[in-house]
């Protein structure tokens, strides 16, 4: 049979090709040919075809045929033939595959052979690919060569003892006496990977951590000696020492020094030195400078040594480098709540960024911007944020109004300044406003006795031939329809009044109800304002009552059902009419431990809005809150304004307000809605007695993991048929290893007796990383909903 040909032939033949399809063809001849080899035991060029087979692999053939041949060439006596073997074992097999424990005897061969490329081989596969049970039988070994004087050696089993770590952490401690004198090490690349070993250590064992905090001293002393040192050609990298094991040390000194003063305090000067003296003009300098802000906000470092790590990040704004500027904003967004002044001298630049061409940095900038709004600065940043809502995106226009909302609701240094702000959004981004929107700044305006003759006027001067925006025309139509009478009085102070008759009103009204772009619901506000005007205008009842009567057969059937009773109100219930349709009292907002309750009552309307308020932490910021409200079709509690004369039954939404009477303990059995990564989440149940529509979930959730999981944070959404109440956790932090448990209660009112389905959001923090996750739980027992 002909020799066949080289690898480097392979690679020539398959570049010529033309097609995809001349291509395919080259290669199933070519494997066709290896196969054949292979099923003659061809020992002399099996370690080309099996290079040649890693090749295809590399392309996306399939190769799997070449697993065993890759046992035999380690099983070879030859150098070549284990190198290309091992490369081939570890592309193409893993722990999933039993054929990979045939291994483990060479491996553990060659761990004892005499040649140390070899046993470096062996340990790079064991590292790579080694299951649990492989690591476990062959752990000793690695051990051993931990302690071996070989620095090449040494490094690689450093690594590979952290793979084995990672498999079984119950192997932890054989490694323990190995690490003594790893730090100890001249060679940088030994040095590198024991702080990777340590590093892994630590994360997984409170024990280990505390064992190893004795060794702060001299990571400080190693990484002094790498900013002091001078050139080194074999570790230089753009003038730094080596930049690599810089970082690496400065995360291990993170790990090390959080909640812990002792730590923290000896590491600080090393921290300062490292700010103020790396280079910031390359990029290797700006990432080792990271690593320092992230250490320097993460354990118990001084005031003045924050102060300095955020002005790194300041610095890090006015970089050229987009990924730089976005991990400065990212950064300062963690640490605002912890250092908020610091990072308020930064704030024009931050507001900067909402004008880069990048969208993610815009984000970031957005985010950032809310969360440096506070009482002082309220007006400068909301003219800032409203222009960039005039001129953005609109993928940001909801995010940024629902910001402005709640900047303006909680820091308004008056309402007038506060209505003039809510109704620039509504005229700018109204499309993109949330649901809530409309009924909150009704309710602003209502309470706002002294404005309301300056509000109707704006608000009519602001839809006067433009109804694109739906719910400043609905907010409009409700002001104009409830003070109307000081609209055409010209009774304004605050500005100069304009002067506008009965019928210019009217007029406005009819041309929203005829208008293609008045939504149903923007069409039932402007019907029910010009009822309401017929108890506020003298002149044009007549006119409001011929309107009204054309509506009682329009093929909206809303809209004709309120045409038909306000019919009726004029022709059989004339003499209730002012009683019915007088002006709307003031709205009382009245704040509980769980939801906010917004109640308005007369003989017009009466309805209740919910909303939910977010954990005690406060660790999130406020535009988070809403984040699951669209993930299945709508949100969980849908505000609604009923806008018809006539009493209606109390909203289901009120019913939710008061589920702390009897429960009843139906036997409903358990789930899990979440297991992964450590964290559980447990659903159990409970049905009221007092009202058999709701259902009361506690979840519970637990944490198997080594380290405890804190800023924790659950959140939910239902389908538009439910409404949820989410109640305030017991905790923020899951205690490690099972020993403790955070529950919440979760209220859902399921009227209609329909099955079940939930989206659940998890934020929390563990070993260092901010983690986050989506679920959804449609498995909720038929006792929960029926």
């Amino acid at each position: 049979m002909p020799a066949p040909i080289r690898l480097r032939e392979l690679i020539r033949t398959i570049r010529t090709a033309r097609t995809q399809a001349e291509e395919r063809e080259m290669i199933q001849k070519e494997c066709a040919a290896i196969r054949s080899s292979f099923r003659e035991e061809d020992n002399t060029y099996r370690c080309r075809n099996v290079a040649k087979l890693l090749y295809m692999h590399m392309l996306g053939y399939p190769a799997h045929f070449g697993q065993l041949e890759c046992l035999k060439l380690i099983a070879s006596q030859k150098f070549t033939d284990k190198r290309i073997g091992y490369l081939g074992a570890m592309l193409l097999l893993d722990e999933r595959q039993d054929v990979h424990l045939l291994m483990t005897n060479c491996i553990k061969n060659d761990l004892n052979h005499s040649t140390q490329y070899v046993q470096g081989l062996a340990l790079c596969t064991l590292g790579c690919m080694g299951s649990s049970e492989m690591c476990r039988d062959l752990a000793g070994e690695v051990e051993k060569l931990l302690k071996t004087s070989n620095s090449y050696l040494r490094k690689k089993a450093a690594l590979c003892a952290v793979h084995v770590i990672r498999k079984v952490p119950e192997l932890m401690e054989m490694f323990l006496p190995a690490t003594k004198n790893l730090l100890n090490e001249k060679n940088h690349g030994v040095l590198h990977t024991s702080v990777v070993l340590l590093t892994e250590m630590c994360e997984r064992s409170p024990d280990m951590l505390a064992h190893f905090r004795k060794l702060v001293p001299q990571l400080v002393r190693i990484l002094k000696n790498l900013i002091m040192s001078g050139y080194s050609p074999e570790h230089d990298v753009s003038g730094i020492s080596d930049p690599f094991l810089q970082v690496r040390i400065l995360r291990l000194l993170r790990i090390l020094g959080r909640n812990d003063d002792d730590s923290s305090e000896a590491m600080n000067d090393i921290l300062a030195q490292v700010a103020t003296n790396t280079e910031t003009s390359k990029n290797v300098g700006n990432a080792i400078l990271y690593e320092t802000v992230l250490t320097i906000m993460d354990i118990k470092s001084e005031s003045g040594l924050r102060v300095l790590a955020i002005n790194i990040l300041g610095r890090f704004l006015l970089n050229n480098d987009k990924n730089i500027r976005y991990v400065a904003l990212t950064s300062l967004l963690k640490t605002v709540q912890t250092d908020h002044n610091a990072v308020q001298r930064h704030r024009s630049t931050i507001v900067d960024c909402l004008k880069d061409l990048d969208v993610s940095i815009k984000r970031r900038a957005m985010e950032l911007s809310f969360a440096l709004v506070n009482g002082n600065n309220v007006r400068g940043m909301m003219k800032e944020l409203l222009y960039f809502l005039d001129s953005c995106e609109p993928e940001f226009k909801a995010d940024c109004a629902s910001g402005i909302f709640l900047a303006a609701e909680k820091y308004a240094p008056s309402k007038r300044w506060h209505i003039d702000t809510i109704m620039r959004v509504l005229t700018t981004a109204g499309s993109y406003v949330r649901d809530d929107a409309v009924p909150n700044l009704i309710q602003l305006i209502t309470n706002s006795v002294e404005m309301h003759a300056y509000t109707v006027q704006r608000l009519y001067k602001a839809i006067l031939g433009d109804y694109s925006q739906q719910p400043l025309v609905q907010v409009a139509s409700w002001c104009i329809g409830e003070y109307g009478d000081l609209l055409v009085s010209g009774q304004c102070e605050e500005e100069e009044p304009i002067q506008v008759t009965e019928d210019e009103v009217l007029d406005i009204l009819e041309s929203v109800l005829i208008s293609n772009m008045s939504a149903s619901v923007t069409r039932g506000y402007a019907l029910t304002a010009i009822m309401k005007l017929s108890t506020r205008f003298t002149c044009t009842v007549n006119r409001i009552k011929k309107v009204v009567s054309i509506y009682g057969s329009s093929i909206d059937v809303e809209l004709q059902q309120r045409a038909v009773e306000y019919n009726a109100l004029f022709k059989k219930y004339d003499h209730m009419r002012p009683a019915l349709l007088e002006r709307m009292p003031v709205m009382e907002k009245v704040t509980t431990n769980g939801p906010a309750e917004i109640v308005q009552t007369n003989g017009e309307t009466e309805t209740a809005v919910l909303e939910t308020k977010p954990p005690p932490s406060g660790l999130q910021p406020a535009n988070q809150a809403n984040d699951l409200l669209d993930l299945l079709g709508g949100s969980d509690i849908t505000p609604v304004i009923p806008t018809a004369p006539t009493r209606e039954p109390p909203s289901a939404g009120g019913e939710l307000l008061d589920l702390l009477g009897d429960l009843n303990l139906t036997g409903i059995p358990s789930i899990t809605a979440y297991n992964k990564n450590g964290l559980k989440i447990d659903f159990t149940f409970e049905r009221s007695n007092t009202n058999p529509s709701v259902t009361v979930i506690t979840i519970q959730a637990s944490n198997s993991t080594e380290l405890d999981m804190t800023d924790f944070v659950f959140q939910a959404a239902v389908p538009k048929t439910f409404q949820l109440q989410l109640l305030s956790p017991s905790s923020s932090v899951i205690p490690a290893f099972n020993s403790g448990t955070i529950t919440q209660v979760i209220k859902v009112l399921n009227p209609q007796k329909q099955q079940l389905r939930m989206r659940i959001k998890l934020t929390y923090n563990h070993k260092g990383s901010a983690m986050q996750d989506l679920a959804e739980v449609n498995n909720f027992p038929p006792q929960s909903w029926q």
